[in-house]
């Protein structure tokens, strides 16, 4: 059974059990949305429930990359809550090896999730959306879709296949009164990064962005909002790399940097 729509608005962000989804998550309760987190870590996504204790928050254990689990997740979020107002597509996986090692059951376990699951929850929530006005769709990309680099192959090609995804639902779906709009993080300190990234990796990344450091979760999560708010409502169709300045910095700037004396 369908609730009523309320006026309360309502985010749905895939992947939000941790991370730069959990800061997702917490950027709209603390802007008055209900928030729906859908995610497959079951373990996960319980300790997160359980830690906001918010009866405005929804937490679903499904994947987003099967269509059928799409489907009702997103009808018990409109079960819930009568409405879908946001949606940020944040679920996704990596494998980083080197291309001639990625099998390609590993390409496709990355293009289930990042693409097909973007363009899964997007058809499930746009319908609904469309009952009470329209809204806005983030996809989070990636700074490895804009700019190639070593043992991303699937990844960095899921990432700019999302990008790409994101300018066909914004130049289709911006028709009928939905925003789409991309992020692309550069590097961020979450518990991942800091499990995988070591103190050399870590060194050459701050040597690469003009910043000199990593952003954090909250800083990609104060971009995505801003898509997602009123304060937004010219912007359609683009791609926001918030990566310290990674993206814009070319060869030999870190000698350049040193020579300079910064």
């Amino acid at each position: 059974m369908t609730s009523t729509p309320s006026s309360t608005p309502v985010a749905v962000v895939t992947g939000g059990a941790r991370g730069i989804g959990l800061a997702i998550a917490h950027w709209f309760l603390d802007h008055g949305h209900h928030v729906a987190l859908i995610d497959i870590d079951t373990a996960t996504l319980a300790q997160t429930e359980k830690q906001l204790d918010d009866p405005r928050v929804l937490a679903l254990n499904y994947d987003v990359s099967k269509p059928g689990q799409v489907q009702v997740a997103v009808n018990q979020v409109v079960a819930r809550f009568g409405r879908i107002d946001a949606l940020v597509n944040n679920a996704g996986v990596a494998v980083f090896k080197p291309i001639l090692e990625t099998s390609f059951e590993e390409w496709r376990h990355v293009m289930e999730t990042n693409l097909d699951g973007a363009f899964l929850c997007t058809q499930a929530c746009a319908p609904v959306m469309l009952r009470t006005g329209g809204g806005s769709i983030v996809n989070i990309a990636s700074i490895s879709g804009l700019r190639a680099s070593t043992l991303r192959v699937a990844y960095g090609t899921s990432k700019a296949a999302l990008i790409h995804l994101t300018k066909q639902q914004a130049v289709e779906l911006g028709d009928a009164g939905i925003r789409v709009n991309a992020v692309a993080p550069g590097p961020v300190d979450t518990e991942m990064a800091k499990l995988v990234h070591s103190d050399m990796i870590r060194k050459d990344y701050f040597d690469a962005i003009p910043l000199k450091r990593y952003g954090s979760t909250e800083e990609i999560a104060n971009v995505v909002g801003f898509l997602c708010s009123v304060e937004a409502g010219y912007v359609n169709g683009q791609v926001l790399a918030v990566d310290g300045g990674f993206d814009a910095s070319g060869v030999g700037l870190p000698t350049l940097r040193r020579a300079g004396g910064n």
